[in-house]
């Protein structure tokens, strides 16, 4: 497979810390490019009153939708009540559009999480991936895992104990505490037990389709107790599926009360440090999201290696939402605006302001690579529509697909370069965001 071209090391600072779950994505890395390629930061070039203005609206943004987040994530709490009260094909499904519907604005608070260190620390709990689904549930025979997982067929749900090693762990009682106690168990990141993708699994199940067409099947009655009931040891798979999906609702409970406004919280400490931080954290989480991880980690892998074990929403053959919606991100926090799940327009302050003001090439260059990124999005989510989803656009023989893919993948790229200009004509230099080791 053809290699993506590589931009200058002075755009991209190609060469930092690798980036898996659970490192450091706080703060920006030293940059490998030489010192001769490297521009010299320059003075703050914006006022330093609306520069304010703009950090406090990111606040706004975060906790509108985070809230969003935490609301939709309450309607997945009751849909999964409800079927749990009457498991059938009917409240199956509807737990299932419930938990594609929350799906929409977390995806958006992503880009909060490169720079903002409460967010980074929280997330692996919330949305790592990609996961070893053995861990939690019944697989396949050929279930492929990570290798040197000691966890990766414990199956917690069909066990009152589980070993791992050496050690022997009491699991008989399935709660939230245990489940989140479980996440990196053994040392793999791939033993994951918490958060949206466990409750994918267990609504979907596996997706055991390769790069051919079609999601997971879990049926209905792997949640029956009595007649009819399948898959063996339902009442903990219930009980799993419960202390799971409640532990997400509260995880968000406690990122929305970090973003509130007049309360003594991360929100208040990042407002009171000098707004240059503030701007920084905005422009290097953009960056790092752009490219790093939705270029990088989400999109680039696992089409190099034609993997749907790297595909990131795989029981639900969702990824294509759930890409959109990481590019959307990006654009709110430049543009300063959001769509909330109820249709109003979130609007204040914003970067592209700031920008415009210093330099109005560069605010209209970035405004188009974001609108040109979010088309490219786009084509994979029109695709999806079309029948052909992201699992079938990274196969080995799909050649429009994987153009598709590499088309996204180069507008990331481009706009990354130009979020690093932008953050240039402020004065913030070296932006450095981060590559994930990824080479583009």
């Amino acid at each position: 497979m053809p290699r993506m071209p590589l931009v200058p090391a002075s755009l991209l600072a190609v060469a930092i810390a690798l980036a898996g779950c659970g490192d450091d994505k706080n703060a920006p890395a030293q940059s490998a490019a030489p010192a001769s390629q490297q521009s010299a930061p320059a003075a703050a070039a914006f006022d330093e009153a609306q520069a304010r203005a703009v950090v406090r609206h990111y606040g706004d943004l975060a906790a509108a939708i985070f809230g969003d987040a935490l609301s939709t994530a309450r309607e997945l709490q009751a849909a999964v009540d409800a079927f749990l009260a009457a498991p059938d094909q009917t409240t199956l499904d509807a737990a299932r559009q419930a938990w594609l519907a929350a799906r929409v604005p977390y995806m958006q608070t992503e880009v909060f999480r490169f720079g903002n260190p409460n967010v980074d620390e929280w997330e692996g709990q919330v949305n790592a991936w990609p996961l070893d689904e053995g861990l939690i549930d019944y697989v396949a025979e050929d279930y492929q895992h990570a290798l040197g997982n000691p966890g990766a067929t414990a199956n917690i749900i069909a066990n009152t104990e589980i070993r791992v090693g050496e050690d022997v762990i009491d699991v008989s009682e399935i709660t939230g505490e245990l489940l989140a106690s479980l996440n990196e168990l053994g040392g793999s990141e791939a033993n994951v037990a918490t958060g949206y993708h466990a409750i994918e699994f267990l609504l979907w199940g596996q997706d055991l389709n390769g790069t051919d067409a079609g999601a997971g099947q879990r049926p209905y009655t792997d949640f029956l107790v009595g007649d009819g009931a399948t898959g063996g040891n339902n009442e903990r798979r219930r009980a799993y599926l419960k202390a799971v999906t409640d532990l997400l609702v509260s995880d968000l409970e406690e990122m929305v009360a970090q973003w509130q406004p007049g309360a003594d919280n991360y929100r208040a400490s990042l407002e009171a440090e000098p707004s240059a931080n503030g701007l920084r954290k905005m422009l290097f989480g953009m960056g790092s999201l752009s490219l790093g991880e939705l270029a990088g980690e989400r999109m680039k892998v696992s089409l190099e290696a034609n993997s749907t074990e790297d595909e990131h929403d795989c029981f639900s053959d969702n990824t294509h939402h759930s890409h959109f919606y990481n590019g959307l991100g990006i654009r709110n926090i430049y543009l300063g605006e959001y769509r909330r799940v109820n249709g109003d327009i979130l609007s204040g302050p914003s970067l592209s302001s700031l920008v415009a003001q210093v330099d109005a090439d560069t605010d209209a260059t970035l405004k188009a690579d974001l609108d040109a990124t979010q088309a490219r999005l786009q084509a994979l989510v029109d695709s999806a529509a079309a029948g052909v989803h992201y699992d079938q656009l990274i196969a080995a023989d799909n050649a429009e697909g994987n153009q598709l893919i590499r088309d996204a993948i180069a507008a990331l790229v481009k706009q990354t370069a130009s979020i690093e200009q932008a953050a240039a004509r402020l004065g913030i230099g070296d932006l450095n965001p981060d590559t994930a080791d990824h080479e583009f």
